[in-house]
């Protein structure tokens, strides 16, 4: 069945289209919120609250934008609108994510190469959480989660310009930072 279908099908109630809509949506979303709270109870909380916001307002969907990219910005938003609530900035674990096996793993690392990546992996993922939150989600959708700047822009519901700002700005923080870890960064670059 085609997504628009199941959109207007889940606007109207079925709560299969809904399931059926969502499930390819589901493991971009809990990526997204895993990144920006760090702890997976959080991140799954966060995606059932994004999961049920897109329920609420499937009636407003114009696609103006894809339907996947409505979803990222509903998303996103939960995730910002809870970290505000919070005042938290929470951690986020790469290692994580591979162990939900999200990521590949080469597994022709030796036990010292694996360690150097582990550790410059956790320190990358620090350097992560210490972003601002605007540019934070700007960094995680673009270098994370690979969306166009576009793509972003609408999920962040902001301009391409600003995005490509906050980018830009974050990713030279985090140089900055990798500079001052460069002993770590050196032996083994992730």
């Amino acid at each position: 069945m085609d997504e628009d279908r199941l959109i207007q099908q889940a606007a109207r109630g079925d709560t299969r289209a809904f399931d059926a809509l969502m499930s390819g949506q589901e493991r971009r979303m809990y990526a997204v919120a895993l990144r920006m709270f760090g702890s997976r109870e959080d991140a799954e909380d966060c995606m059932q609250e994004a999961m049920l916001r897109v329920y609420r307002a499937l009636n407003s969907f114009k696609a103006e934008s894809s339907f996947s990219t409505w979803v990222y910005r509903i998303t996103m938003n939960t995730c910002l609108d809870e970290l505000r609530r919070r005042k938290n900035r929470a951690s986020t674990s790469l290692d994580g994510l591979l162990d939900e096996g999200w990521a590949p793993s080469d597994h022709r690392d030796t036990p010292e190469q694996h360690a150097l990546r582990a550790e410059a992996r956790q320190a990358l993922d620090a350097f992560i959480r210490e972003l601002p939150e605007d540019m934070r989600a700007a960094v995680v959708l673009r270098d994370i989660q690979g969306l166009s700047y576009d793509d972003i822009a609408a999920a962040l519901n902001t301009n391409v310009g600003t995005v490509k700002s906050r980018i830009s700005r974050g990713r030279e923080k985090l140089r900055e930072k990798i500079k001052g870890q460069s002993e770590l960064f050196d032996r083994y670059r992730v």
